[in-house]
């Protein structure tokens, strides 16, 4: 099974279409993550965009997609103290509710990658 980033999502109907933009879903799950206690902040991760660019984009979301997979890699620094595995799976929960109830897109994995833990809680 072939992981590719996702495409803009189209949903056509009789009236038109909707076009759902890779950057909107990672802003959904930004902000869904940002939302849990426990989480000091998004972290970047750098990665290679596209299969044949040396280009490296830093992010917080990954999105791909397989076929009918939507698959999110979120990159996140916790506060010291909390317990990683509670707020990884508050995050998961917590972002796939909110793609999947504002998008209507089916989220089939949220991955959480503890990037680093912050010694003092970080201010908003």
């Amino acid at each position: 099974m072939e992981r590719r980033p996702i495409y803009p999502e189209t949903e056509a109907s009789s009236s038109g279409s909707c076009i759902i933009s890779e950057r909107v879903l990672a802003s959904i799950a930004s902000t869904a993550a940002s939302e849990v206690e426990g989480v000091a902040s998004l972290a970047k991760h750098t990665h290679i965009k596209g299969l044949f660019s040396q280009q490296r984009v830093a992010r917080s979301v990954v999105i791909t997609s397989d076929e009918n997979e939507l698959i999110l890699d979120l990159y996140v620094n916790l506060n010291m103290g909390c317990h990683i595995p509670t707020v990884a799976g508050a995050i998961q929960k917590n972002v796939k509710e909110a793609i999947q109830s504002m998008t209507g897109r089916v989220v089939t994995r949220v991955n959480v990658h503890v990037a680093n833990v912050a010694l003092e809680p970080q201010e908003a």
